[in-house]
């Protein structure tokens, strides 16, 4: 069995893999959402004082598992330092105790082997990631190959929906905030206009957006419950729109030996951005592909079942070389 540790920003999770059937023996996660409501968002330094009272009492739960244990995968990359380095400590006191290799994961190539927990992977396959921190369309080979065919130039799609949230007060984790106020909301009401709609370039971009709904809200005064959700269900509309208009333009160039395109990252949990990717591959005969709900956020089960390929070929990382990368996503 594989031990993965998933603490990349605010979610302390420990999952336990069998590497030949690739089931999920074990997998809890301690989210700290209640903690950092009050502040509107992560703050840095308390996710990582919960880190160390969450990780080992999980791990507590795991004691059973220790001696069939073959390697230790955690997310090194990219995240919050001081919250990465909370696991990846913990990961090199596990390897030394129980004289098991390391294996080193990028948080968001967990995210693409969310698809496949417990199942066999199936590629190539074109894939949409959304999440608090990273919006990018991406061709994946395989576990290991990919290439990056667009990216945001600012803000990302999750991003942008908790600092909508903010803006109208609604708390945090901002991102299911816009969508249940979005469900009762006008969307029509205010024309948000969708960025970089006469551009060419494959990029995203959310910065401009959002400033508009800054504007929106301060014109408008003193907000009533309706206008709040009139802006979530206007922004939202405008959101999820720029990103179909950029991803059809790289489906137009579609390789034939493309069937499937699939969605991963916590904010791919959104329902209508959901249904809206299920029109389009549809309309362009692909297969669609979704994590489950339950593992679209951060978790450490997608760490361990991208962690099974590794070990398999052997990309183990030495004690020494392991490090933190918290902004640098690898091309390789």
């Amino acid at each position: 069995m594989i031990l993965s540790i998933e603490s990349s920003c605010d979610d302390s999770s420990i999952a336990i893999t069998e590497i030949e059937t690739k089931k999920l023996i074990y997998h809890k996660k301690i989210s700290q959402d209640k903690e950092h409501s009050k502040y509107g968002g992560v703050v840095p330094e308390l996710a990582a004082r919960l880190h160390t009272k969450a990780l080992p009492k999980i791990l507590e739960e795991c004691k059973a598992y220790f001696n069939s244990i073959k390697a230790v995968a955690v997310t090194n990359e990219p995240g919050l330092s001081v919250t990465l380095i909370e696991g990846v400590t913990m990961a090199k006191a596990l390897s030394i105790a129980l004289d098991i290799p390391l294996i080193a994961v990028n948080h968001l190539k967990g995210h693409i082997a969310s698809l496949f927990i417990e199942q066999e992977a199936i590629f190539p396959m074109i894939t949409l990631l959304v999440s608090g921190g990273h919006t990018m369309v991406l061709r994946v080979d395989d576990f290991f190959h990919y290439e990056v065919l667009a990216t945001t130039l600012d803000d990302s799609f999750g991003e942008s929906f908790d600092k909508v949230a903010k803006m109208l007060g609604l708390g945090y984790p901002g991102g299911p905030k816009v969508e249940e106020y979005a469900k009762n909301g006008d969307s029509n009401r205010f024309d948000f206009t969708i960025p970089l709609y006469n551009s060419n370039r494959l990029a995203f971009s959310y910065s401009g957006l959002k400033n508009q709904v800054r504007v929106t809200i301060k014109s408008l005064g003193e907000l009533s419950k309706k206008d709040k959700e009139d802006i979530c269900a206007s922004f939202e509309k405008v959101a999820i729109k720029h990103l179909l208009h950029k991803i059809k333009n790289i489906l137009k160039k579609l390789p034939q030996d493309i069937k499937i395109f699939s969605i991963v990252g916590g904010a791919s949990a959104n329902m209508s951005l959901r249904e809206s990717i299920m029109a389009l591959s549809k309309e362009y005969n692909l297969e669609l592909r979704v994590a489950e709900l339950k593992y679209c956020s951060d978790n450490a089960a997608m760490i361990g079942r991208y962690a099974i390929e590794a070990y398999r070929y052997k990309y183990f990382c030495d004690i020494k070389d392991l490090q933190i990368n918290p902004k640098i996503i690898s091309k390789s």
